[in-house]
């Protein structure tokens, strides 16, 4: 068996099964783990889900922003815009299906003992185990009956830092639900920094990427494979910390990399 981890997909079924077609994915002998964001903004987010759902359990992910905000629209939460192309899922007679899948996969991942997978990285104050225990805490709110409480509160900015004896239970969840689906850069007190996204080189220098702050809670044979952060196009000057979103929605590249020896396989938009 081969397992492949893929970048984010957001809904581009074309590029993904030409993806598919050039790693010769055999779905009755390997296994596809996705970064998050397998929906939105591409042209067929529905065949992505269809396909992906239809893997059993060939397929697991770790969940997005994008993902999360789509169980927030079919919650009547938040109101779904033209460019995140999701009509025909949201038309779909599956749909609630789906959403019931989607919302028993994790916020992080770990893959053997060694890697971590999540859509935008680790925290840097977190080791893997407590981004473990982190993500079971929102687990727990979104597998529950009343999911829809904890998806009304996600939303917001603050707090910035972890500070998990002065935080409420809400501030808990949305904290980690940014440090897992959203985190780019952060300053010097460890805040996450949301209004930034250029690449390393043009952000100012207050602030730093979160692959690039010492953690101490991990190794060096740790390693933590991510997307979410398309502009980086697959590089963050480190085999430790993996980047997997190469923008393939925006008109760069879909990338897979084979988890056991970091492998990259590419197509181009």
């Amino acid at each position: 068996m081969t397992t492949y981890v893929i970048g984010d997909i957001q809904g581009c079924f074309s590029g993904f099964e030409a993806l598919l077609k050039k790693i010769a994915f055999d779905p009755t002998h390997d296994k596809l783990i996705a970064v998050g964001d397998i929906v939105a903004r591409g042209e067929n987010s529905l065949a992505v889900v269809e396909y992906c759902y239809d893997l059993g359990d060939r397929f697991c992910m770790v969940l997005g922003n994008h993902d999360l905000h789509l169980l927030a629209i079919h919650a009547g939460l938040r109101d779904v815009k033209s460019s995140d192309k999701l009509d025909a899922l949201l038309r779909s007679p599956k749909l609630n299906t789906y959403i019931d899948w989607l919302r028993h996969f994790p916020l992080v991942k770990r893959w053997q003992k060694d890697t971590l997978i999540s859509h935008a990285g680790l925290y840097p104050k977190w080791s893997f185990d407590e981004a473990r225990a982190c993500s079971r805490f929102v687990e727990t709110q979104l597998r529950s009956d009343d999911y829809q409480h904890m998806l009304a509160s996600m939303y917001g900015n603050e707090p910035d830092r972890w500070k998990p004896k002065k935080l409420s239970s809400s501030q808990k969840t949305r904290f980690i639900i940014n440090a897992c689906t959203r985190m780019r850069y952060v300053d010097q007190n460890l805040a996450l920094d949301f209004a930034c996204k250029l690449t390393p080189k043009l952000a100012p220098k207050e602030l730093q990427p979160w692959f690039n702050v010492t953690n101490p809670n991990i190794n060096r044979h740790e390693r933590v494979i991510f997307g979410h952060w398309a502009s980086l196009q697959g590089h963050t000057g480190s085999t430790q910390f993996i980047a997997t979103d190469t923008g393939y929605v925006w008109g760069n590249a879909l990338t897979a990399i084979k988890i056991k020896n970091g492998k990259r396989y590419q197509i181009e938009a």
